[in-house]
């Protein structure tokens, strides 16, 4: 018996030093030298600035297009399901996967790409049954969504980055933070009428730490007129800031 466990030590070990070895060999280019990008579909739904996945899935993938409503496929894109074809809203602008909690999704409405012709949204929509069903959370007027982001750790911490109105001037812009899920909305970043954001990322390893790209930028006839800042955030109730401060007293860096 003792023989026979001492071999069975001695096989484990080999493998794991084996496994090691491979695991610590880079990845020769031949192996994928040859892969090409392919169009996956769907085909009716236009074009796209919203993705989202699930971690440790590579099959299923959510998309937003800015004027189809959001798709899922679950066999990575041989064939695609729209999922909000029952919604008062088509344009997407920001989909997020909550990373805790795969059946919450949240979806922003209305495209940041504000080219000559684009479509508005009507706030944020939530699912919690991974996409069967949507309920709108409000933030209404902020017309033009970017992002959207979700603690790694409370699918009920969501962050939402917005560009608002792009044809004029109004207060729904920045960023905006609910510890409920959506039910409730503070406005953690207020730069103005006239400034939104167009970017919002979170840190995976610290979610105290948020970047954010503002954007001032309005279409008048036949023209774009921009201007860009970046800023590194620290999100809750205590906001550091160099050059701007928020009406709540949040700090931006």
């Amino acid at each position: 018996m003792r023989q026979i466990l001492r071999s069975c030590v001695l096989v484990w070990l080999l493998y794991v030093l084996v496994a090691t070895f491979l695991w610590a060999q880079p990845v020769p280019a031949s192996l994928y030298s040859g892969l090409q990008w392919r169009l996956l579909g769907p085909f009716r739904g236009g074009r796209s600035v919203a993705v989202a996945g699930i971690p440790g899935n590579g099959t299923t993938f959510f998309m937003g297009s800015v004027d189809g409503g959001i798709w899922k496929t679950e066999n990575a894109g041989v064939t695609w399901l729209p999922l909000t074809d029952g919604q008062p809203i088509a344009s997407i602008g920001a989909l997020a996967v909550a990373p805790s909690n795969r059946q919450v999704i949240y979806a922003g409405t209305g495209e940041s790409d504000i080219r000559s012709d684009l479509a508005s949204g009507d706030g944020v929509y939530k699912s919690a049954d991974g996409g069967k069903t949507w309920t709108n959370l409000g933030l209404r007027e902020t017309r033009q969504i970017s992002r959207i982001v979700v603690d790694p750790s409370n699918p009920a911490v969501v962050y939402v980055g917005a560009l608002g109105h792009a044809y004029g001037p109004n207060p729904e812009r920045g960023v905006y933070k609910s510890t409920d899920g959506g039910e409730t909305w503070l406005h953690v970043l207020d730069q103005g009428a006239e400034i939104g954001v167009s970017d919002l990322a979170i840190a995976a390893g610290n979610p105290q730490i948020l970047f954010a790209a503002t954007w001032q930028a309005h279409r008048p006839a036949w023209s774009t007129e921009s201007f860009g800042r970046r800023m590194q955030v620290r999100p809750g109730r205590n906001w550091k800031a160099t050059a701007c401060r928020t009406a709540n007293g949040a700090v931006w860096e």
